[in-house]
């Protein structure tokens, strides 16, 4: 995205010019010497990428040079991606049993062409390189290969003014909570304080620290400002520069050790670490013997911005630092921004004011950002300026609220930082959740991983907890089958001022070079669309009020953008799909959703061998699914609403590539196809509101792959078929299963759990009726974390044997007056069965 991801972008362009895979292709289509042309010139410019990364500040021909190799990467990967739908296409073509048929569904499939095309493509990206590769000399570049992160040393000191600080009265008291709590145990006792850059963890560190009563109580304070690379021998000359004030640079370790050892021996001491980044356990473990040597009583206090470092750091639970209230906000900043009483007479500016402190979200450093900028002007243009401006257009000093967040966004790994910088398309207060923000990311390809086989929604998984860890998201609700996550607006400006003109989400257009665009049309009417929109890879367009009726629009859409991976639609009210969607042969990503108009689909679209997710849900005229949907070769998530009474057993079934599954509104569907043992790879299957469904089909029982199961408000299901009650082996995988609204249900059948007892790890069981009693077989549920029981009115009693489920933690009781009455707390029958429960919720 911006300049610092071009020397990564060629590495993985690089890899996989590099990998077995293109070898291979670039057999087939005659192309291996300019392939071989096109890796040595990548690889001559990328060695001195990282140099001119470095030098661009002092030199605006260099930031030029590096945009034009970044767009060259940029390119590469749409050619890299042709050679792989080419492949796609010919695996199609080569399976013998299709013939004729689908050589004429693949028009202008002609090997000759294409390798004539195809080389052509990649001779004048040769030249495109060796153009770009020419103009190295002039800048004296120096061959790098390894990138460093440049630390910025933070300085901080021990000295708060206490009346400066408003707001931090609980959380203080729960630091010098932890700091009396008179329990001695062997591991010094460590607390980590946790929050985003700039909330505020240094402050109430500082506040703590110079409480009076330590002086008393503490033979020792230490305070520790550590540095980014967590150093050993730098930790300790800092440590005995604390409590002696000697310098000691000149000693080796050993030396060191033995005048910590002198320091601390047989002293209680309290020792802050600030702004702790490491994340090796080693490291810190090797830390914490060397302070082995105090006194019972020793308490340390670690500031951090990483969850991951809290967990490796602390003996007890994190302290979440909250944010500060909007009233502690404004008071702060009337402080900062105003003399001592002069707000008094600047009532209009006050009001400005109040909404620049809105902005800040509770952020105490973004609120002294504001108030130190504006103290010095009383011209009401010069705050308006503050209050309506993007926080990232704003001049900032050093200590400031940006480049304090900045230092965040600079640690992370190459990898995540596209995936978060991309999120900045999205506007604020933009609730994600996994199922739509992780094949978003997929369809961009910012998903890489270093173990083999490993799945892109687990890595996406991975990469959301890492930079929920990171505190770059705030989890704001867990459900069932998933959760929410918003950015802070803060945070959001971050992302936007690392992307700048590559991500567009407030139709002011830089065109020609955004790749990632949201577009409103009750913002901007679709006739003022750029025409260069030659970089664009995600479009997703937002239509509350129906504009988007005409195909013309939505071929003009397409038309302007032919290297997108991501089209989103969703909401849209467009009668037809353009046929011209055939040319976006690099479409991963196609979101339909909730269109309330469209019937059907062309059959074209059937042409795109790359696409791997496509959303129908909510879609309620649609009459039939595309007849030739079985050539989507890549598809990896489908999600259907449709008018069809049975699914064509040609179709869906015949996609052993899915992944994920989902039937949402299917009003009409009575069957779903007999053959979906076929589904090999499913992970998730979700079955909502198909209300004449009457079974489901033999071969659900043989999935042993899939981990989230999901039957929903099907009126006429029928679960209790003998058929299914079929012997099987404990081979299944399913982790999360949600059996609601089916009121034929009077019992779970046990194969229900598709031989999952030891692997069920969440149960979520509601609006069943007819169900009296749980069944025996719940003792066998070892792995069961959660358990959900809602509006079950005739269910009584919890099964036998539950006590034995020593893994559950939560158990939720609601709807259920009858079990809700037995499971009261201490007197409840079934109590003593979930008394080992830690969170327990039952609604009377």
């Amino acid at each position: 995205m911006a300049e610092s991801f071009a020397f990564e972008m060629a590495a993985k362009v690089s890899e996989k010019l590099g990998s077995a895979a293109y070898e291979r292709i670039s057999l087939a289509w005659g192309v291996r010497e300019e392939f071989e042309k096109l890796k040595q010139t990548l690889a001559a410019i990328r060695a001195v990428v990282l140099d001119a990364e470095q030098q661009q500040a002092r030199n605006h021909e260099l930031t030029h040079w590096l945009k034009k190799f970044k767009d060259a990467c940029y390119e590469m990967e749409d050619l890299i991606d042709e050679f792989e739908i080419q492949a796609l296409r010919r695996q199609v073509l080569e399976q013998g049993s299709i013939g004729r048929k689908v050589r004429r569904f693949f028009s202008g499939s002609n090997p000759l062409a294409i390798r004539f095309r195809m080389g052509n493509k990649i001779k004048k990206a040769n030249e495109m390189l060796n153009e770009i590769a020419a103009k190295t000399a002039k800048f004296h570049l120096t061959e790098k290969h390894e990138i460093n992160v440049i630390h910025r040393e933070r300085e901080t000191y021990s000295f708060v003014k206490t009346s400066s600080v408003i707001g931090r009265d609980e959380a203080k008291q729960h630091i010098v909570n932890f700091l009396r709590d008179p329990v001695d145990e062997e591991d010094i006792p460590v607390l980590p304080i946790v929050g985003i850059g700039g909330i505020g963890k240094t402050t109430l560190a500082q506040l703590v620290f110079n409480e009076e009563s330590w002086k008393s109580y503490f033979e020792l304070r230490i305070w520790v400002c550590v540095t980014e690379d967590f150093d050993i021998r730098q930790l300790m000359i800092k440590i005995i520069k604390s409590v002696t004030g000697r310098e000691c640079k000149d000693m080796n370790k050993e030396e060191l050790h033995k005048v910590l050892q002198d320091c601390l021996n047989g002293k209680r001491f309290f020792m802050v670490l600030d702004d702790v980044w490491n994340e090796d356990k080693k490291k810190w473990s090797e830390l914490k013997d060397l302070l082995c040597g105090g006194a019972q009583g020793s308490r340390i206090i670690v500031t951090t911005r990483s969850r991951k470092v809290a967990t490796i750091i602390g003996t007890t639970p994190q302290y979440d630092l909250e944010h500060l209230s909007y009233e502690n906000c404004l008071s702060l900043f009337l402080k900062l921004a105003f003399k001592e009483g002069e707000e008094k007479q600047h009532d209009n500016l006050v009001r400005i004011g109040e909404g620049i402190v809105q902005k800040c979200k509770g952020v105490a450093l973004a609120v002294k950002t504001f108030g130190s900028l504006l103290c010095s002007t009383r011209v009401q243009h010069d705050w308006e300026l503050v209050r309506d401006s993007e926080l990232w257009k704003l001049k900032q000093e050093e200590n400031d609220i940006l480049p304090a967040l900045k230092l965040s966004y600079d640690h992370l790994p190459w990898y995540l930082k596209q995936c978060f910088a991309f999120c900045s398309v999205f506007p604020k207060d933009f609730e994600f959740n996994p199922l739509y923000l992780i094949p978003l990311w997929m369809a961009n390809g910012f998903l890489q991983s270093p173990y083999e086989n490993e799945e892109p929604e687990d890595i996406g998984n991975r990469y959301i907890q890492e930079l929920l860890s990171r505190s770059f998201f705030q989890q704001v609700e867990d459900k069932f089958l998933t959760f929410t996550f918003k950015m802070h607006d803060l945070v959001h400006d971050l992302a936007l001022s690392v992307v700048q003109n590559e991500v567009n989400s407030c139709n002011h257009y830089s065109t020609g070079n955004v790749r990632h665009l949201l577009f409103d049309l009750l913002k901007q009417d679709g006739s003022q669309l750029p025409n260069n929109l030659s970089c664009l890879q995600s479009l997703f367009l937002l239509d509350e009020e129906g504009k988007a009726d005409s195909e013309s629009l939505i071929a003009k859409f397409i038309s302007r953008s032919k290297h997108l991976r991501v089209l989103h639609f969703s909401g849209c009210s467009f009668e037809h799909l353009p046929n011209n969607i055939r040319y976006l042969k690099q479409l991963r990503y196609l979101n339909l959703a909730y269109n309330g108009n469209i019937k059907r689909l062309p059959n074209s679209i059937c042409n795109l061998q790359s696409l791997e997710i496509l959303d129908l849900g909510g879609c309620t005229r649609i009459e039939e699914l595309p007849k030739d949907i079985r050539y989507l070769i890549s598809l990896r998530k489908l999600m259907v609403t449709t008018k069809q009474t049975r699914l064509q057993e040609n179709g869906i079934c015949c996609l052993s590539t899915l992944r994920i599954l989902a039937f949402f509104e299917c009003e009409n569907l009575e069957k779903l196809c007999e053959d979906i043992q076929n589904l090999t790879a499913l992970r998730e299957l979700y079955i909502e509101e198909c209300n004449n469904l009457v079974s489901l089909p033999q071969g659900l029982k043989y999935l042993t792959t899939l981990e989230n199961l999901a039957i929903v408000n099907c009126e006429k299901l029928d679960l209790t078929l003998e058929e299914l009650e079929l012997e099987r082996k404990e081979e299944g995988s399913l982790r999360k299963l949600w059996i609601g609204g089916v009121p034929k249900l009077e019992s779970l059948p046990q194969w229900i759990l598709l031989g999952s007892t030891k692997t069920l790890q969440h149960l979520y069981i509601g609006e069943l009726e007819n169900v009296s009693r749980l069944p025996t077989w719940f003792q066998d549920l070892t792995s069961l974390q959660s358990l959900y029981i809602k509006n079950c009115p005739k269910l009584s009693s919890l099964a036998e044997g539950m006590q034995h489920l020593t893994a559950l933690k939560r158990l939720m009781i609601g709807g259920c007056p009858k079990l809700s009455k037995r499971c009261i707390e201490e007197t409840g029958e079934d109590w003593p069965k979930i008394a080992h429960v830690v969170d327990i919720i039952v609604e009377s």
